[in-house]
């Protein structure tokens, strides 16, 4: 026996309205009993999932990682044990083994267990366990949403193709996040772990498949944060690229963990048109948008963003197509920064193609009100008097162009 500190999670019923999150999307990985993973407390989308930290007696289990054996506390995540013998998990966005959404989404963390690849940041070890790190050779793995044909595309879809009759892009949507964001738009995709997953071969044969069917000029994924799982993503791409020969291949991603590297290495695997959301420009904003509370790990994220950006403008202006966005709401983001934003956006690339979201009750925040049309509009003429010359807001009539293209599409 061992005297451990852990993390338990327990139901608020007062606060609980027996949605059905937590028996349909993010399932409980436990076998019956809380292992601290956190997922559902992060995803309950009532908030009726209490933290706590208590002192137990807990016994030891028996694990065999690569051969070696060791003794870890019962009752815990397959990761913390990892982690308790001394195995490192690398940065998120790195090659290699990292855990970087803790929902059981993006299976960035999954390693061989008793011969099956699965996520160690949802699953409970037990006694006798054996554990391969080395998953080199085993097809990835990730949930994924969709295909579904869109009308609008993302961040990054040329605003000229985009007319609100045809559809533009054949989409998918990949589970895990590392942002907890209290407003997020796609919640049922983000913290799910339940939904039976794909290698990037099935998912581009999927998107391929959608292509054809609608006739789109695109292909796109979005999320949840695709970039999470990087093996998975790059070999995405590659098969994708080789399906669709001169294709626009869109990636949508938040910008926070992508690094130089992981750039080069999707703009070599195919991705030519990539769409980067940083948020916000005040470090308090972004802390409020995304759910982040550690002030050091929010600024790394706004700020890598910010650098992503521009590095992919620097670098790649000339094979990719790119686009900047965020998310307008006066409850969190005065037109003061919306001017800063367009500042920053126009000292990188005042041609740039910018569009503003307007977010509206969703997830933890269904006291929102979604912006007004006008309100929009305001934030269309302040970043254009900034100096950008292709700015796209999204409004409850639909979406407003570049210019003088006033007309919802």
């Amino acid at each position: 026996m061992v005297r451990v500190s852990r993390r338990m999670v327990s139901i608020d019923h007062e606060r609980c309205v027996e949605c059905g999150f937590c028996e349909s999307v993010n399932v409980c990985h436990g076998g019956g009993r809380c292992i601290g993973c956190l997922s559902c407390y992060y995803a309950c989308p009532y908030e009726a999932r209490v933290l706590r930290l208590e002192e137990a007696e807990c016994r030891l289990v028996k694990i065999i990682v690569d051969g070696v054996e060791y003794s870890v506390p019962d009752g815990v995540s397959v990761k913390e044990a990892l982690e308790g013998v001394g195995i490192v998990f690398g940065r998120p966005g790195s090659r290699g083994l990292t855990a970087p959404c803790g929902l059981g989404g993006c299976w960035a963390c999954a390693v061989l267990i008793d011969g099956n690849l699965e996520r160690t940041c949802i699953t409970p070890v037990r006694d006798g366990m054996r554990v391969e790190l080395d998953v080199e050779d085993v097809e990835p793995l990730r949930i994924v949403h969709g295909p579904q044909p869109h009308r609008v595309g993302g961040k990054a879809t040329p605003w000229w193709e985009v007319n609100g009759v045809r559809y533009v892009e054949a989409a998918i949507w990949l589970a895990g996040c590392n942002l907890r964001c209290p407003q997020c738009q796609n919640y049922h995709v983000t913290y799910d772990n339940s939904t039976r997953q794909m290698t990037p071969l099935e998912a581009a044969r999927r998107l391929t498949e959608c292509r054809k069917s609608y006739n789109t000029s695109g292909l796109a994924v979005s999320g949840g944060e695709p970039t999470l799982n990087r093996r998975w993503l790059i070999e995405f791409f590659k098969i994708l690229r080789d399906m669709n020969p001169g294709a626009r291949l869109h990636l949508d991603s938040n910008g926070t963990i992508l690094t130089k590297d992981y750039v080069d290495e999707l703009v070599e695997a195919g991705c030519n048109n990539i769409g980067i959301e940083p948020k916000a420009i005040r470090l308090e904003t972004y802390m409020m948008i995304t759910g982040i509370r550690d002030e050091e790990l929010a600024r790394m994220y706004l700020e890598n963003s910010w650098d992503i950006l521009k590095y992919i403008i620097s670098s790649y202006s000339d094979r990719v197509y790119v686009g900047a966005g965020f998310a307008y709401n006066p409850e969190w983001m005065s037109l003061e920064e919306v001017a800063e934003i367009g500042d920053r956006i126009a000292s990188i690339d005042p041609g740039l193609q910018v569009t503003v979201l307007d977010y509206f009750p969703a997830f933890r925040r269904r006291d929102l009100r979604r912006p007004t049309v006008s309100m929009m509009l305001d934030v269309k003429k302040v970043l254009e008097e900034r100096g950008l010359k292709t700015v796209i807001v999204q409004t409850s009539m639909g979406h407003f162009g570049p210019g003088r293209r006033g007309a919802p599409y």
